[in-house]
């Protein structure tokens, strides 16, 4: 068993934490941790954890030891010692106190909320405790007496089981991470991979830096911002829109998917300052400004942008807009463009922002002719191209670079092995069930978790939107509060930290290596595939047959 310290130094007055320790030393399985004084600061307040128990499989302890004759009068505790009788604070306060000091100074250095078991726990070894006693917060399962020392590993395991706080069980690769914080080695060797959280704030700080191609082509009316998954293109359409809006101009600030627009007005909801007059879908932006809703993709194909163009006719000018911004502008058809440049004041050679990606082309709008993205007589696009892919780790990026092209340049951290699970189309969705499981019982916040489909929609998903719940769908994904279930059509501009990618065969062969582009960029920090290596091939190419061959065979446990 791992001990931290090693070799503890108890002073005179720790003598009841000496004798817990080596009853927990003595007793505890091999594959444990234990460690003494656990110093937590919570803001100003300081916590002190006399014993951790960390125990794989199982969850975690806090132990709170108090020497002496412990008594209880009225609710006042008291201990007797030596010196006499005095008050003490309640040592159940005490214990609860430090472990939520602990999850959330440990939830903070890891990245990720402790959702493992976790109990507060007292140890009283020198005072008998009743069988049958029991009181407002601490049950006896909680409390180790005088005769429970003697060997204490199964109550503690109680204990941890009955009462503990959390939904999983601790496990092994998790605990692990949490041994690195509480033994605080320092190694000044470099090391290539980081922790996941501390990458991620990394390709955050990078995506940042994209903000100079903005003040590089500020002069230009229009801009065709062209780059692969993951190089920042959203951040630079939102970015963009905010220094529009801050000059005084009438901006909108469009896209396609559902998510995506709640993820551009969540961004925007907290501008202080000026902000676009409108944030959000395309079709929403149409509904609007009063053109009748309609059916069918003829009538939002065609009918729709038509309907507009003929509103635009009539628009008071301080009704358009002086600028348009566009993320993932592939997704536009050309006469949705006609139609919403007619709503601007200047048509012909007016601001527009398009931040595209040629290989997202899932919907087909432009048949593989995005090059060709102009309008307008006087005014074509300047194309400006992103090569680097900053959200994704190079473990990740690597992956799907075969379906990226040849200007695709990785440059996050290392990070974590990607993950391949070998099965058959008709079970992915059982199965990348079971790796979601899988990973929060590693210690994955579910909230960090999305299982992206490529074909029938996961039962989850496939429930809202027979329900017609779709906002209230898109809302629980951006409220981030538990795992996601999507399909990557309606993922595009989308992330999570971990994605699994359920493969389960694809509609449209001829759509399949766009699909496979999307799916497999949406994770930041690790990446699982579950699918038919054979399929897989045929849609993606041998590439990236090769490249998933590099990855790690994965078969999560079974629940």
């Amino acid at each position: 068993m791992r001990c931290i310290p090693e070799k503890p130094e108890f002073g005179d007055g720790q003598v009841a934490e000496k004798a817990v320790w080596e009853a927990l030393r003595n007793s505890l399985p091999d594959d444990c941790v234990l460690a003494h004084s656990v110093q937590v600061r919570d803001g100003r307040a300081e916590h002190e954890i006399d014993l951790l128990v960390l125990w794989p499989g199982v969850g975690m302890a806090a132990i709170e030891v108090k020497g002496g004759l412990v008594s209880i009068h009225n609710g006042q505790w008291y201990q007797s010692d030596r010196s006499g009788k005095h008050r003490i604070l309640s040592p159940i306060a005490q214990s609860q106190g430090s472990l939520h000091a602990f999850k959330g100074w440990i939830g903070g250095q890891l990245g990720t909320p402790v959702t493992s078991r976790f109990a507060y726990m007292v140890a009283l070894p020198y005072t008998p405790v009743r069988q049958d006693w029991d009181m407002a917060g601490c049950p006896r399962t909680l409390v180790l007496d005088q005769a429970d020392v003697a060997s204490p590993a199964e109550l503690v395991r109680e204990a941890i089981e009955r009462e503990g706080g959390g939904a999983n069980v601790l496990a092994s690769s998790f605990m692990d991470r949490i041994v690195k914080h509480l033994s605080a080695d320092l190694n000044t060797q470099s090391v290539d991979s980081l922790d996941p959280q501390e990458a991620e704030d990394a390709q955050d700080h990078l995506t940042e830096r994209q903000a100079v191609l903005l003040q590089a082509t500020r002069s230009l009316n229009r801009v065709r911002f062209t780059g692969g998954a993951g190089s920042g293109k959203t951040w630079l359409a939102v970015e963009k829109a905010r220094l529009l809006s801050k000059q005084g101009k009438r901006v909108g600030l469009f896209c396609y998917n559902k998510g995506l627009g709640q993820y551009l007005q969540d961004r925007v909801s907290g501008w202080r300052q000026a902000k676009p007059v409108f944030t959000g879908e395309f079709h929403e932006y149409v509904r609007g400004l009063g053109v009748p809703d309609g059916s069918g993709q003829e009538y939002f194909d065609v009918e729709m942008p038509r309907l507009l163009k003929e509103l635009a006719t009539k628009m008071e000018q301080h009704e358009r807009l002086d600028a348009v911004v566009v993320d993932e502008a592939q997704d536009f058809a050309p006469l949705w463009w006609d139609a919403l440049l007619a709503c601007t004041k200047n048509p012909d050679d007016g601001e527009v922002y398009a931040f595209m990606d040629d290989r997202q082309d899932v919907y087909r709008r432009w048949c593989g002719a995005t090059a060709d993205f102009t309008f307008g007589p006087t005014a074509s696009f300047v194309p400006i191209h992103i090569d680097e892919n900053l959200r994704n780790t190079r473990k990740i990026a690597e992956t799907f670079k075969p379906l990226a092209g040849e200007h695709f340049t990785p440059r996050g951290s290392t990070g974590l092995p990607v993950r391949f699970v070998d099965c058959a189309s008709d079970e992915a969705l059982d199965i990348g069930g079971d790796c979601v499981d899988a990973l929060i019982t590693e210690g994955w916040a579910n909230n960090q978790i999305a299982l992206l489909t490529t074909k029938e929609r996961h039962p989850i998903h496939l429930d809202f939107f027979e329900r017609g719940a779709t906002d209230d769908y898109w809302r629980e994904f951006h409220a981030g509060e538990a795992e996601f279930y999507g399909h990557v059509l309606g993922f595009k501009g989308l992330e999570r930290s971990v994605v699994v990618l359920c493969v389960n065969g694809f509609k449209d062969m001829e759509r399949a290596a766009e699909q496979l582009y999307v799916g497999l960029s949406r994770a930041r920090s690790l990446l699982v595939v579950v699918g038919d290596s054979a399929l897989l091939e045929e849609a993606g190419g041998r590439e990236l047959k090769m490249a998933l061959s590099r990855a790690q065979a994965w078969w999560p446990p079974q629940a």
